[in-house]
């Protein structure tokens, strides 16, 4: 999907996707912490079954919504019968972390065409996202680069989401004997932990990442997980107060 995939099919762009050196390096990088995300997306399919909805419905939701996160905090209120309204502005309020995301990401695939914009944002997850911008920090300004950084975000969110989707799905169809309190969902953000200290890499992030960590913490009583909201603004206000007295500090 370059820049030059507008002239040819997308059968022709996808295959040249997937035969690009990016794609199999991100597949082995991802491949460290999918059985983590596995298991988390296996306790998320157990979790869906207990909480009262059909094997339609659960198989339904983890196909279109796929974000375990919003998943299981949606989960309860649908059990609970709550107003659509409060069900979807939980899961936006769990979910507001892609808005961070696709606004770093834009300078990576704005160059797509829309159709590609949209899958490329339903496989793109947390862990997938934090490899992408550790591995290419700033987007690609000729065809090949980018050709090359679009060929590693799709290889690692193919794998997270097939991944994610048959241990979900097993989960949903071994619900009845997987209790919840083996707490292997647990393994995926022990994995997303790790890898996100891979990414403080300098004092701003270090800073930044523990005043998202105090502010999660100070503001877990809100309702609808808005302390993630929270963490976010905290982390982005702090970030914005002192960039611009480090960023001199970096220059040669």
């Amino acid at each position: 999907m370059s820049d030059t995939c507008a002239a040819v099919s997308w059968r022709s762009c996808l295959g040249a996707l997937v035969r690009h050196p990016e794609f199999a390096v991100a597949v082995r990088e991802t491949a460290g912490v999918a059985p983590g995300l596995a298991a988390w997306g296996l306790m998320t399919g157990v979790a869906m079954v207990n909480s009262g909805m059909s094997a339609v419905e659960a198989v339904a939701m983890t196909l279109l919504v796929y974000a375990g996160s919003s998943q299981l905090a949606a989960m309860p209120l649908i059990a609970a019968a709550a107003p659509v309204w409060v069900i979807w502005a939980t899961s936006f309020c769990v979910n507001l972390r892609f808005v961070v995301f696709s606004a770093h990401l834009r300078g990576y695939v704005m160059h797509l065409p829309r159709p590609a914009r949209l899958l490329i944002g339903y496989l793109t997850t947390d862990m997938n996202y934090v490899l992408m911008v550790r591995r290419f920090p700033e987007p690609a300004t000729d065809a090949p680069g980018r050709q090359a950084q679009i060929a590693y975000l799709s290889g690692g969110g193919c794998l997270n989401w097939a991944s994610w989707q048959v241990a979900s799905l097993l989960g949903i169809a071994l619900a009845q004997w997987i209790p919840p309190a083996w707490g292997l969902g647990f393994a995926g953000i022990l994995a997303l932990i790790g890898v996100n200290c891979s990414q403080a890499s300098s004092a701003l992030r270090r800073v930044s990442a523990g005043a998202a960590g105090v502010a999660a913490v100070a503001a877990f009583a809100l309702p609808y997980k808005l302390n993630i909201v929270v963490a976010i603004a905290a982390a982005v206000a702090l970030c914005l107060l002192l960039e611009p007295h480090i960023q001199p500090e970096r220059a040669p």
